[in-house]
C-alpha cells in the first residue's frame, strides 16, 4: 500500500486534534493505493500458502456493532437458505492489513490479524451516523459547526464514498494500538473503491486528560517510540553514575 500525499488531508488532520473538557481527540485520514509493494507481495503469498488456499478464498467477518453473530460455513456459501455472516476476499482483507501496518508502522505489525477483528458496516448512513454520534458526544460545539461537513466533504472528494464498501477493525485490546491506559474510545474505517483501487482510512480515538496519561499529537506520534529500552537502559545507568559521583 503507498500513502498518497494529499494536502487536504493533512489540513483536516490538524482539524481533527481536539481537545474538548475532560479528554482529547486525535483523529487521522489516509488516503492509500491498493498497489502493494514487493514485500506485501511477498507476504501475501506466504500467508495464503501457511493456510493452503488462494487469494479470491473468502473469510468470515465479525457483525457490526448491533448487529446479531450468524456463523460461517464454507459448505453452504452457496445456499439460499442459509444466512451468513459477511465475508471478505483474502485479497481484500490483505488490503486492510497492509493499511494498518503502513499507518501505524513502525510500532505495531497486524500481519497476523484475524477476519473476525474486522467487520463489513451496513451502509454509509450507518458509518456516518456512528461517527457523527460519537464526535459529537465529546466535541459538539465544534464538531457540528464547523468540521463535520469538512470531514465527509473531503472523504467523499478523496473517495467517492457512495461507491465505496465501509469496513471497520475492532480488535481485541492486546492488540488494539489504542489500547493503552486513559483511552476512552476509539474506531477504525477503511472506505474502500474497488474501482478506483483505492481506499480511505480513517482512525481517531479519544484520551483522557487525566494528569496519569498523555496525549500524543499526529505529529509527535512518528518520533514518540523512538525511546526504546536501549535508551531507558543508557538512561538509568547516566543516573546511577551522577549519584556515585
Amino acid at each position: 500500500m503507498k500513502l498518497l500525499e494529499r494536502a487536504k488531508f493533512e489540513a483536516l488532520n490538524s482539524e481533527l486534534e481536539l481537545e474538548c473538557g475532560d479528554c482529547r481527540i486525535l483523529g487521522r485520514v489516509e488516503s492509500y493505493s491498493c498497489k502493494s509493494t514487493q514485500q506485501e507481495k511477498r507476504l501475501f503469498r506466504t500467508l495464503n500458502a501457511d493456510v493452503g488456499v488462494g487469494p479470491n478464498a473468502l473469510e468470515a467477518l465479525s457483525p457490526p456493532e448491533g448487529h446479531d453473530v450468524v456463523a460461517f460455513s464454507p459448505s453452504s456459501a452457496g445456499s439460499e437458505d442459509s444466512p451468513l455472516c459477511d465475508t471478505i476476499s483474502r485479497k481484500v482483507l490483505f488490503h486492510l492489513i497492509a493499511t494498518l501496518n503502513a499507518s501505524f508502522a513502525p510500532d505495531y505489525d497486524f500481519s497476523q490479524a484475524r477476519s473476525e477483528e474486522f467487520s463489513k458496516e451496513p451502509s454509509l448512513e450507518w458509518v456516518m451516523n456512528a461517527v457523527d454520534s460519537q464526535l459529537a458526544a465529546s466535541a459538539c460545539n465544534v464538531y457540528q459547526s464547523r468540521l463535520r461537513n469538512h470531514l465527509w466533504g473531503t472523504i467523499d472528494e478523496e473517495i467517492c464514498l457512495n461507491d465505496c464498501v465501509i469496513y471497520s477493525y475492532r480488535p481485541d485490546f492486546c492488540s488494539d494500538p489504542y489500547g493503552e491506559e486513559g483511552t476512552l474510545w476509539s474506531f477504525n474505517y477503511f472506505f474502500y473503491n474497488r474501482h478506483l483501487k483505492r481506499l480511505v482510512f480513517f482512525t481517531c480515538h479519544a484520551a483522557s486528560r487525566s494528569p496519569n496519561t498523555s496525549f500524543v499529537s499526529n505529529d509527535e506520534d512518528s518520533m514518540g517510540m523512538e525511546f526504546g529500552v536501549d535508551d531507558l537502559v543508557d538512561c538509568v545507568q547516566s543516573s546511577s553514575q551522577a549519584v556515585a559521583y
